[in-house]
């Protein structure tokens, strides 16, 4: 059974982790193929926003702990290298999709698996899903891009208060801090998900790229009004700009082409 799905409609491509009875828990196989598919649908026009989910009960459990004990006891130096080979550039991968990719979290998302979900642009979240970071419990700290994730989304504290006592956040407490974009009953958050993703991929992509670009800056004000001069101008001189402000004044809908 393949451990990670990939289905495209609409300009839409789903990804799905695929190990249900591990509550989709990260191997080193699983992050391979994630980060190469998350490569590959960079660099495909075709497909014009993401959703990211899982199978079966959870999202993602995070480091799939089994395997790591194994790798471990074997002294393999494999689990000591993985944050560098498959996290940090999977973090990167999504944060720097020139377009919009949405986690559907139908389940626990835990650890690397929750930071998962944080560096997506928007977050679907299912009325039984909880994001729980458990670092501390297993003599670890944070991973995965969540450092710098999570305090953006839920402020200084809050993750704080996650990261140093393993507290879960369920879905209507996440959705009251500001962790996720909306909470839909368990059987509809695929298919919210699905539905936002395909007006997403409907819209202006390019100036959509131009905003996550923007959004991930983490500098001073001078450079980011620099940086956005510059995306802005970029942003401007698209095709869907130009349609976007002749379909305002003709009081018409836009149809953007991501040009």
């Amino acid at each position: 059974m393949p451990e990670l799905l990939i289905d495209d409609a609409d300009g839409v491509r789903t990804l799905t982790l695929n190990r249900p009875e591990s509550f989709n828990a990260f191997t080193s196989a699983l992050k391979e193929q994630l980060l190469a598919a998350v490569d590959e649908t960079a660099r495909d026009d075709a497909v014009r926003a993401v959703v990211i989910t899982g199978a079966g009960r959870a999202f993602c459990a995070g480091q799939d702990l089994k395997e790591h004990i194994g790798l471990l006891e074997a002294g393999d130096p494999a689990p000591l290298r993985t944050v560098e080979q498959h996290y940090n550039p999977l973090v990167k991968a999504i944060v720097a999709m020139p377009k919009p990719v949405l986690a559907a979290v139908n389940g626990t998302a835990a650890g690397a698996g929750a930071s998962l979900a944080y560096a997506c642009d928007l977050r679907i979240a299912a009325t039984s899903a909880k994001f729980l970071m458990a670092f501390a419990n297993v003599g670890l700290t944070a991973d995965s891009g969540a450092s710098w994730t999570l305090p953006r989304l839920i402020g200084h504290g809050r993750a704080m208060e996650m990261m140093l006592l393993a507290r879960p956040v369920g879905a209507e407490e996440a959705l009251r801090i500001g962790m996720v974009t909306r909470v839909v009953p368990d059987g509809e958050v695929l298919g919210t998900a699905l539905e936002l993703a395909r007006r997403l991929a409907a819209g202006p992509t390019v100036a959509y790229a131009k905003i996550k670009e923007a959004m991930a800056f983490s500098g001073g004000l001078a450079a980011a009004l620099e940086l956005e001069a510059r995306t802005q101008a970029e942003a401007g001189a698209t095709a869907d700009h130009r349609e976007a402000v002749a379909a305002f004044v003709a009081k018409r809908p836009a149809e953007f082409t991501g040009r």
